[in-house]
């Protein structure tokens, strides 16, 4: 009886350990993988902002010109004991900045992370300053981080005001790298969830309907449904209760074929145009010439007879006329017929990318494109 409990009990855990690895297994060459077209709800990043002094510029901070400079600056002073006036600060080496930052999903305190800088006054270049300590602030108000440090621009800017300057990027704006230390974090209760909730990142009933089926037959188990377009809902079963980590590791990386609607999309600007593969054109005849009108100019000159007492010499004018018409065929298309195959034949009368362009706008306005165009 032992022994038949010991060799059931490593029969469950072998097919457990099958199980993960088909999970963790890569996903198709066709499929997406579930975290790189959805996201779980709630796991987001939260938007920081501050505001700040940048101090030991080279002259090229904000002028007198930005009282708000002054008075942040005296304000500044006058909480380290020292009381001035904002109307006696002459200095250039200062400039008001705002400081913003992304704070990542389930971050520690203590933990850094980037923060940028650019300023809002004149200042000319922030090259060489440092960010003085800044309170990052979110929407709530709470402060959840701190930023100072070196600024680094990674631009610059030589001779501006002279006429003949050099400049290299926004040196106006700058990263300070690891600069800002987080302070607050934001309580979450991730792991003892009873659902979960799948966001897509383009909504689409066919691809909620697939990942939903690819979730079920994943765990095998009706865990998901898909609640609209956009929205995929995941019960969490009593085997992962305290264990969403895991769940949602799984479910990550299960693989999902998305589904578009058939597109052409064409920048008339760059005359590009992109297909995609499910478009289809229903029966029609395309027939694509084009006129040629070319004046050509020849100049004569014109000179009275020899010994003649009358007449100038003058300069005419013999203009030629040529107009030329293209030959190219009638193309009958089939209904049914994919773009690729269009476009091969298309390609084969000589057609150029801007005249693809009116053929794809003329089929549109036909009804033979079956498939959205959009102009950008």
């Amino acid at each position: 009886m032992i022994a038949r409990i010991r060799f059931r009990n490593l029969t469950v855990c072998m097919l457990m350990g099958l199980f993960v690895s088909l999970q963790l297994a890569p996903a198709p060459v066709q499929a997406a993988r579930i975290k790189d077209i959805a996201n779980f709800r709630g796991v987001r990043q939260n938007q920081l902002v501050g505001y700040g002094l940048v101090v030991g510029l080279d002259g090229s901070g904000d002028s007198t010109k930005s009282e708000f400079t002054q008075q942040s600056l005296s304000s500044l002073l006058e909480r380290m004991g020292v009381t001035v006036d904002p109307e006696d600060i002459k200095v250039e080496n200062v400039a008001a900045v705002m400081v913003t930052a992304d704070l990542p999903p389930f971050a520690s305190s203590g933990s850094r992370i980037d923060v940028l800088v650019n300023s809002i006054g004149d200042a000319k270049n922030l090259q060489g300053g440092t960010l003085l300590l800044t309170p990052m602030k979110g929407v709530d108000g709470q402060v959840y981080a701190m930023a100072q440090g070196p600024v680094s621009t990674g631009g610059f800017s030589y001779g501006k005001g002279t006429g003949t300057g050099v400049q290299k990027n926004f040196p106006t704006a700058g990263r300070v790298v690891g600069g800002a230390t987080i302070e607050r974090e934001i309580r979450t209760r991730f792991n003892t969830r009873e659902a979960l909730t799948l966001a897509l990142h383009k909504p689409d009933f066919t691809t909620a309907t697939r990942m939903a089926m690819a979730i079920n037959s994943a765990f095998a188990d009706s865990l998901a449904k898909a609640a609209d377009a956009g929205t995929v809902e995941v019960r969490i079963p009593d085997l992962y209760i305290g264990r969403t980590v895991e769940m949602v590791a799984l479910i990550e990386g299960i693989g999902v074929t998305p589904d578009n609607i058939s597109k052409v999309i064409i920048n008339e600007r760059t005359g590009t145009v992109i297909m995609g593969e499910n478009v289809r054109i229903a029966t029609i005849a395309i027939a694509h010439g084009n006129l040629s009108i070319q004046v050509n100019k020849t100049d004569r000159v014109s000179q009275p007879l020899p010994f003649s007492r009358t007449g100038d010499t003058v300069v005419t004018s013999d203009r030629e006329i040529i107009v030329e018409e293209g030959t190219n065929p009638l193309f009958l298309v089939e209904s049914g017929v994919s773009i690729g195959e269009v476009v091969r034949a298309l390609n084969a009368l000589g057609v150029t990318p801007r005249d693809l362009i009116a053929i794809f706008q003329a089929l549109k306005a036909a009804g033979a494109l079956q498939a959205e165009l959009e102009i950008i």
